[in-house]
């Protein structure tokens, strides 16, 4: 322990609530969560002239259990430090001990923090795996929470359906879904406070679903390189209504893949669980894996083959795929069709490469079926294929004279006038 850091008082108790720390900290709600809220406001207040440091950088005070004042100096990277001292003892990782006490930070932020060297454990610099003890001291320079207040920009979006309670888009590639700590503008939630209040035939706002974590309307997410359909909420009632039919999975949703190879069999049924990858070394901490242990979650992905190509060159074969999703687990297809040995043409995170001039992840959300989440009528849409992928289907057909659409049992996505 650091000589100049107070110590732990011999007459702190544990909660009766449970909590470990429930007065660690201004910023800790009862029940041992950091408060995004009161973080954010903290970081906003101007400090006392009187209350600077020896750089003339202005000084926040934070509690530690004892309830004694503990400086720790403002920082972009590390705007405010924030103590744990457990009361019992947890037998936890430490990246899921705070993953449970900083809810708008993911477990993959977490432990990049950790590596970063943004939390100590008894003063000295753990791992993620590091396993937390009654008495253990825990501090964590926590990053400012995403912004809740959601600044317009006026950037295109496609409509391709819009009433008083939800808008449905044909997402274009390179575009980030909501804010996040890395990106906190230019994304769709930016572009659509901007539609609402300038374009929007009917008006109206996002719901404030997720709002406390940047992601006001967001029912589903797309990866930033897919395109194609996604669907917001403009209510709370129209969140949780679509938001019941994702979890009971009566949303037909499908996808088109380009796919390094010539796939088989023509309708496969993948089902194997998913879990984040074992390393969190740079580079795969934000990939996902099959994984047949604890930590994997049922998958389960239909893939229907609509076309093979199959020029000349071997390096040039390749699939377009129909996909369809019985589960929604992060990175699903792109996990699922690596692990059978088809990537996706230009996913490089799942050993994809580039092919026919196609340099993005060719997968694109093709249809998108639900019910209206109020009047309870059958909606459903089509985005046709983005330019880069239709051009690269043109590019390896013009390779392959035999090459022609099929149509197997099940498969659903028009492709007229599409390839």
């Amino acid at each position: 322990m650091n000589p100049s850091d107070p110590k732990p008082s011999s007459t702190s108790k544990p909660s009766q609530s449970g909590a470990d720390t429930p007065r660690s900290s201004s910023f800790v709600q009862h029940g041992g969560k950091v408060d995004p809220d009161a973080l954010l406001k903290r970081i906003r207040e101007s400090s006392p002239s009187d209350d600077l440091d020896d750089a003339g950088e202005p000084i926040l005070h934070t509690l530690d259990a004892d309830q004694q004042i503990v400086p720790g100096v403002v920082d972009e990277d590390a705007p405010n430090r924030v103590v744990f001292v457990l009361q019992r003892d947890l037998d936890k990782r430490l990246d899921k001990y705070l993953t449970d006490r900083i809810a708008f930070m993911s477990r993959t932020q977490l432990q990049r923090l950790i590596d970063e060297g943004g939390v100590t454990v008894n003063a000295k610099r753990p791992k993620a795996s590091t396993r937390l003890r009654q008495g253990d001291r825990v501090e964590v320079y926590v990053p400012p929470p995403p912004p809740t207040e959601i600044q317009p920009e006026d950037i295109p979006l496609s409509i391709v359906f819009e009433d008083d309670v939800l808008v449905v888009i044909n997402k274009s590639p390179d575009i980030i879904v909501h804010p996040a700590r890395a990106h906190k503008g230019g994304t769709m939630v930016n572009a659509l406070a901007w539609h609402f209040q300038h374009r929007s035939p009917s008006g109206g706002a996002l719901s404030g679903v997720g709002r406390e974590f940047a992601r006001p309307g967001v029912v589903h997410r797309l990866d930033r390189q897919t395109s194609g359909l996604i669907v917001f909420a403009k209510t709370d009632e129209a969140h949780w209504r679509i938001g019941q039919q994702f979890e009971r999975r009566t949303v037909d949703k499908r996808y088109l893949a380009l796919v390094h190879g010539l796939y088989e069999p023509p309708i496969d049924a993948i089902d194997l669980p998913l879990g984040p990858h074992p390393s969190r070394e740079k580079g795969y901490r934000e990939k996902y894996v099959v994984r047949h242990d604890v930590l994997g979650k049922a998958a389960l992905t239909i893939a229907r083959v609509r076309r093979r190509f199959a020029g000349p060159a071997k390096e040039a074969w390749a699939s377009l795929l129909e996909l369809e999703l019985k589960t929604g687990r992060t990175h699903q297809i792109r996990v699922h069709l690596s692990h059978r040995g088809f990537p996706i043409v230009a996913d490089d995170m799942y050993t994809g490469k580039p092919l026919a001039g196609m340099a993005r992840v060719a997968l694109h959300a093709a249809t998108l079926q639900f019910k209206h989440p109020i009047d309870g009528r059958p909606l459903a849409f089509q985005a046709p294929l983005p330019a880069d992928m239709a051009g690269a289907i043109a590019t390896l057909a013009s390779m392959d004279n035999l090459s022609t659409v099929q149509t197997p049992p099940g498969a659903t996505v028009h492709l007229d006038g599409q390839t």
